[in-house]
């Protein structure tokens, strides 16, 4: 980052200038939001701007899947997030020149999102092209309290002469419309999978349209899905110089504009009200009465009084939520900034899902993911147990859609879909997308997570036992039983583990540990049910048609469960064929190669050992009770180089583990990567809106990975790993209805007891400790544990010796063979033309 530009501020991401050459990625960095609502960064006079955006979350339009080959079971249905009707828009007008961003003549730039109130507030100083100078002032803010709610001011003074000012506040549907000053995003570059697809058609069909009485509404219905949504503006304007108001509205766009003869220091101010509903079926006029109450109920309170509540709830996210370490402030803001993102995308989700983009952008078509459970549950289940709750109770009320799609595949029981908003599978490539069957066992992980850390057994007794229940159907109907000799095994076929560029293989190791946990989780849930709640046992089995057969073949196919150990190089194979393969030498691929999905067929991509991302070492941190320190040192040491970070998910793995296993300084450089991931926009993308999972792992890669926190079956540990540079790192933790103040400096660790009466047991680095109220815990720490030198990633793979006796060999493939030296295609092309003599 720019430190001349963007300053390190511990509390807030500052621009102290204007730039139009990272647009998109700024939108998408300044964005504001609360879970449900979000809103872009553009700038209020509407441009200039790469992808002006405000989306609802889950609010989507259905369109069908078009297949070249297609096949029984694929995905019929996609869903894509809308961009619901813009009411950032407040264009300025003085003399009747434009304020346009990028032209216009500014002599003073600044913005600044504050993580302490979630306020984002702009101020410029604008020299017109008669010599005027005028100061405008701007803030935004979407309310964690009020979810239909955002709030925002303009406040216009002339500083030097009198002027004509025109302030047009509008309402604009920006998804079938545009305003004349859009500029599009995209280029020519390689088709990204990541982005958003367009629709052919019209979106939002117009239901009414009204603006009277200061207030501005619109209602639509979505063409294909027949979601509904109806937002409402408030205008409260003040002045007291001479001036008109006009209101107009038509299917696309309402605006009230005022006309103002502004005087020389004599401010003029507009607070500008917004608030948005959806359903999946009321019809828009009833919507149109949730507006009007919700702007009804506001208009009772002054502004003040909604970022006086904001600030309290972010007080209290914050004491919770922090995270405060002993670095430079780079650092502190960096971490704030992506806790801030989690609070963004989660708060007030309130039984929806939580998009890999929270409601940032469209890229992933606003989708939801694996990313949830694994790489932000965690950190809602020790900050914020109640959205872990919310987010849990989400994928419960998925369970009837994962049932149909469960036969779809002729498995029993429940699968989860890869990728989804509504509940139906969205991937229209099964090889990286629903063979990813792993889903299943990465909700049970979070829901056992979330019960053991909290302590809410009364969830899993009402809600999370039938997903263990259906879960484990599905994984014991999906393997099946082999003897070869000795012990029969259980063995999995034909699924895709995290890495994505290793598809549809046998006995994935990270499904197969998954896979073992869900089963574990259910035998061991439905029989403790038994015992002390033998009436909702009854209801379970009425309900579900549960035997005890069933509880006991989950825990034989547990307990024979395959997981793959190659004797000759001593590491766990990815899975039952990945080290046939020869190995893809990344240290000889160009940077402009990468990310390698982009650039080389999946075929070419899948004949290599190569990961996109963790996948045995992303299995060794969740279940790191089930190795021993020897073979995560090996696997570590052997997939590291063959990991190419291409998928934001990776470097905060690669950083828990390395810091594990002794590589420190790898540690901190995959942290890095990750801490950066969008203020840096170190992967290209950032304008496709937020990288959620990459900021919860930020959360994880500090606790887990540098704190050294593990909760293996319900036993909470810690195993610190500080790095050497860093003075301390301290932070909250939620555990079982107590609250842990928890610090780690270089030789020290301190525990006290925050909230809650204990006693809390707890084991650091193997010996028992018990926390009680009355005294802070201060265990001395002889080390950070061990260190290795080197740096492991992108060096050349030294190979090795399979089991067989075969040595594994290194190389790359050339895409640009056919560019470089002959395009055969030129020729069959002119072939094919018609004679033209």
């Amino acid at each position: 980052m720019d430190r001349r530009r963007f300053p390190a501020d511990p509390w807030q991401l500052v621009e102290t200038s204007y730039s139009g050459g990272d647009l998109g990625a700024c939108e998408t960095l300044f964005s504001v939001g609360n879970g449900y609502l979000g809103m872009r960064g553009n700038p209020e006079e509407g441009r200039e701007a790469v992808e002006h955006g405000t989306f609802i979350n889950g609010f989507h339009e259905t369109w069908p899947i078009q297949h070249a080959e297609a096949a029984f079971g694929f995905a019929r249905t996609g869903q894509t997030i809308v961009n619901v009707p813009d009411a950032k828009l407040i264009k300025i007008y003085v003399d009747d020149e434009p304020l346009m961003l990028g032209t216009s003549e500014l002599e003073h730039y600044e913005r600044r999102l504050d993580f302490r109130s979630g306020m984002l507030c702009r101020s410029l100083i604008w020299r017109t092209p008669a010599g005027k100078r005028v100061k405008v002032e701007s803030t935004r803010m979407v309310s964690m309290v009020e979810r239909h709610l955002a709030c925002m001011t303009l406040e216009v003074t002339m500083l030097t002469g009198d002027a004509p000012l025109v302030i047009s506040s509008q309402l604009l549907n920006r998804q079938d419309g545009q305003d004349g000053y859009r500029r599009e995003g995209g280029g020519s570059g390689p088709a990204d999978p990541r982005k958003a697809s367009g629709f052919e058609g019209r979106v939002l069909l117009p239901r009414y349209h009204d603006a009277s009485d200061d207030r501005l509404s619109l209602g639509y219905q979505c063409a294909h899905s027949g979601m509904t949504l109806g937002v409402a503006v408030q205008h409260r304007f003040e002045t007291t110089d001479g001036h008109e108001v006009v209101m107009r509205s038509s299917d696309d766009l309402a605006k009230a504009v005022f006309r103002v003869e502004a005087t020389e220091g004599t401010p003029v101010r507009l607070e500008k009200v917004v608030t948005y509903h959806t359903s999946r079926g009321v019809r828009p006029r009833e919507l149109r009465d949730r507006c009007d109450r919700t702007l009804d109920r506001v208009a009772r309170h002054s502004l003040q009084h909604y970022r006086d509540k904001q600030r309290e709830w972010y007080d209290g996210f914050w004491e919770a939520a922090d995270v405060e370490v002993g670095a430079s402030a780079e650092v502190q803001q960096a971490v704030r900034f992506n806790l801030f993102t989690l609070a963004q995308a989660s708060a007030r989700a309130d039984g929806l899902g939580i998009a890999a983009k929270g409601v940032t952008g469209s890229g992933y078509e606003g989708h939801y993911f694996w990313d949830t459970e694994i790489y932000v549950m965690p950190f809602l289940t020790y900050t914020q147990p109640q959205l872990a709750r919310n987010a849990l109770h989400f994928r419960r009320r998925m369970l009837p859609a994962a049932r149909i799609r469960a036969q779809e595949m002729a498995q029993s029981g429940a699968l989860f879909p890869w990728r989804t908003i509504n509940g139906e599978e969205a991937s229209a490539y099964y090889a990286a997308g629903s063979a990813q069957m792993h889903i299943n066992g990465d909700i049970v992980y979070a829901l056992m997570q979330y019960v053991t850390g909290s302590g809410d057994h009364d969830f899993l007794r009402l809600d999370g036992v039938d997903l263990l229940v259906e879960t484990a159907r599905m994984w014991s109907d999906l393997g099946f039983w082999r003897t070869n000799g000795g012990a029969p095994t259980f063995h999995i076929h034909g699924v895709t583990g995290p890495d994505e560029y290793t598809t549809v293989v046998n006995n994935n190791l990270f499904t197969n540990l998954m896979a073992r946990f869900n089963l574990e989780a259910a035998a061991r849930t439905t029989s403790r049910l038994l015992e002390v709640d033998p009436v909702a046992h009854d209801k379970l089995v009425g309900r579900l048609g549960l035997r005890k057969e069933e509880v006991e073949e989950w825990q034989r196919c547990a307990d024979g469960m395959t997981v793959p150990f190659d004797e000759g190089l001593g590491i766990h194979p990815q899975d039952d064929f990945f080290l046939d393969r020869e190995v893809w030498d990344l240290s000889r691929t160009p940077a402009d190669l990468r990310p390698l999905m982009l650039h080389y067929h999946p075929l070419v991509i899948y004949r290599f050992q190569v990961l996109k991302q963790a996948d045995v070492v992303l299995a060794m941190f969740l279940h790191g009770n089930r190795f021993t320190p020897e073979e995560k040192k090996a696997d570590f040491e052997y997939y590291d180089p063959i990991t190419t970070g291409d998928s934001t998910l990776s470097a905060v793995v690669q950083s828990i583990m390395a810091a594990e296993v002794g590589y420190h300084d790898v540690a901190m450089d995959y942290f890095q990567r990750a801490l950066y991931t969008d203020l840096g926009d170190l992967h290209h993308n950032t304008v496709d809106g937020m990288h959620v999972a990459s900021s919860g792992g930020v959360w994880e890669a500090l606790v887990f990975g540098f704190a050294g926190m593990r909760d293996h079956g319900g036993q909470l540990s810690f195993d610190p790993r500080l790095p050497s540079t860093w003075d301390s790192i301290a932070f909250s933790l939620a555990w079982q209805g107590s609250r842990l103040g928890v610090e780690v400096v270089q030789d020290a660790l301190s525990l006290r007891l925050v909230k809650g009466e204990g006693p809390v047991a707890l084991t650091v680095r193997g010996v028992q400790y018990t926390l009680t109220s009355d005294r802070t815990l201060k265990i001395p720490l002889p080390d950070q544990g061990p260190r290795f030198d080197g740096l492991l990633g992108d060096k050349p793979h030294s190979g090795g010796i399979r089991a067989d006796g075969t040595r594994i060999t290194a190389g790359v493939p050339d895409p640009v063979q056919i560019n470089e030296r002959h395009d055969p295609y030129s020729e069959i092309n002119w072939a094919m033309e018609p004679d033209r003599g």
